[in-house]
């Protein structure tokens, strides 16, 4: 049993825009900090400049959560945890820039803390906090005044060993939910793990719930995965498959895609070649869990004069390879931008095959950065394949479905900026819920008392 008291909600980051996720609820004298990521777009046109930033840079180009004004409302103190969902980089990317600041763990899921492994490394930090990793769906006890339970419940989404948070009070549970989808058939790892979650609801309920809402506005349930594979099967099956090379890329922290992609490479017969740092990341830190069952039918490359080497030879033999790179959001610095800026050993021609197993983050920037990326491509003639892609975040139906599982107390909508979280208000409001009273509408830098 833990101290009893209203549950107070600070929207630090994600409510304003789409990344630096970070939310913290505070529960009389013990706080817990939900997520700690990175705001990407800025990040971009640093890492131009240089690949090794400070967390004072990062706070000049609001790269990472304000969490200053966590200080400023007294929280700090009383921070006993750091909770990650999972391991994309709007979630524990900004981790080594800040966790040092809490006298507290960072806690997560195996793959998201290898990442995190991965990412102090890229930026030469070694943060002074207790990093434990929890399996998912298992608990960890935290010491405040009292004992909390807090649960790391599976959830499926677009990388691996991602969760909805549970933080168990005696008023009721505080769910995180950034971020999800409902798939049925997912191509790597198991469904999400709804029984726990109505076993919750039944045994003490849904006192928050802080949802990922970002594609609310869409009239929809999010295709499984599965779909995704289908797309990829169907186009690589009719590639004029001769002498053309073959380019995709997509997320790297994608593990599931990237499964399918190696499974279709290898019905063509090619080498299948992965180049670029943040699919050496992640793919290196899904081996070390023993989740990366395609590790021993690619090579990876990383480093300058291995990339120019092996580009060479592409160039040089297109049609024995297959490669998958980074620059799917057209990011400055990445394989593809470099490629396009005659930068690198290979060129595109004629006939050649870009495929974008990706959607475009829907930011300002990533939408012209990816515009000007494919004028480049189209001018040399190659052939792009755009949108082989399905969603890892939750749609309208999808929402609705978890809303009613959960039946919680109250809801408060996250992870993007105000038109997007609105449609979520809006689903609420047909479900019954009312604005200002059990639907939490917040902006960074708000409190919500619960």
């Amino acid at each position: 049993m833990v101290n009893k008291g209203p549950i107070e909600v600070y929207a630090v980051g994600g409510y304003n825009e789409v990344g630096k996720n970070m939310t913290a609820i505070k529960i009389k004298n013990d706080s817990f900090i939900f997520d700690c990521g990175l705001y990407i777009p800025p990040i971009a046109e640093l890492e131009e400049k240089t690949n090794n930033y400070t967390t004072q840079q990062l706070r000049r180009i609001r790269a990472i959560p304000d969490d200053m004004w966590l200080e400023q409302q007294g929280i700090r103190p009383s921070v006993r945890a750091i909770l990650i969902s999972h391991a994309h980089l709007d979630h524990v990317g900004g981790v080594p820039f800040l966790a040092q600041r809490y006298k507290a763990p960072v806690i997560g899921t195996p793959f998201t803390m290898k990442v995190l492994d991965c990412i102090q490394k890229d930026n030469n930090i070694k943060i002074p906090n207790q990093i434990k990793s929890v399996p998912p769906n298992s608990s960890i006890k935290i010491k405040g005044d009292k004992n909390y339970d807090v649960e790391f419940i599976h959830v499926t989404h677009s990388t691996l060993q991602c969760t909805f948070v549970v933080v168990h009070t005696d008023v009721g549970a505080v769910v995180y939910a950034n971020d999800f989808k409902l798939d049925n058939y997912p191509v790597l790892g198991q469904k999400s793990n709804i029984e726990r979650l109505k076993e919750i609801v039944k045994s003490e309920g849904i006192k928050a719930f802080i949802v990922d809402s970002l594609y609310s506005e869409k009239y929809a349930k999010t295709p499984s995965e599965k779909i995704a594979r289908y797309m990829l099967e169907d186009l690589f099956m009719t590639l004029d498959n001769e002498q053309s090379a073959i380019f995709v890329s997509t997320f790297s922290s994608h593990i599931a895609r990237l499964k399918s992609i190696v499974d279709f490479g290898k019905i063509l017969n090619r080498e299948i070649i992965f180049v670029g740092r943040s699919l050496n990341k992640y793919v290196s830190a899904a081996s070390n869990i023993k989740m990366a069952p395609f590790i021993k039918d690619i090579q990876t490359f990383s480093y300058s004069d291995k990339v120019k080497k092996i580009l060479r030879k592409v160039n040089e033999n297109r049609k024995n390879y297959l490669v998958v790179c980074t620059g799917h959001q057209g990011e400055p610095g990445s394989i593809l931008d470099r490629i396009a800026k005659n930068e690198l050993p290979f060129q595109f021609r004629g006939d050649d095959h870009m495929i974008f197993s990706s959607s475009i983050i829907p930011t300002s920037i990533n939408i012209e950065n990816r515009d000007k990326l494919d004028k480049k491509i189209r001018k040399m003639g190659t052939r792009i394949f755009s949108d082989i892609h399905v969603s890892g975040h939750a749609c309208r139906e999808d929402l609705r479905e978890i809303v009613k599982i959960l039946n919680p107390e109250n809801v408060i909508p996250a992870h993007g900026a105000y038109e997007q979280l609105l449609p979520m208000t809006e689903l609420l409001k047909e479900m019954g819920y009312k604005q200002n009273k059990d639907i939490h509408l917040m902006q960074d830098r708000e409190k919500v008392v619960i």
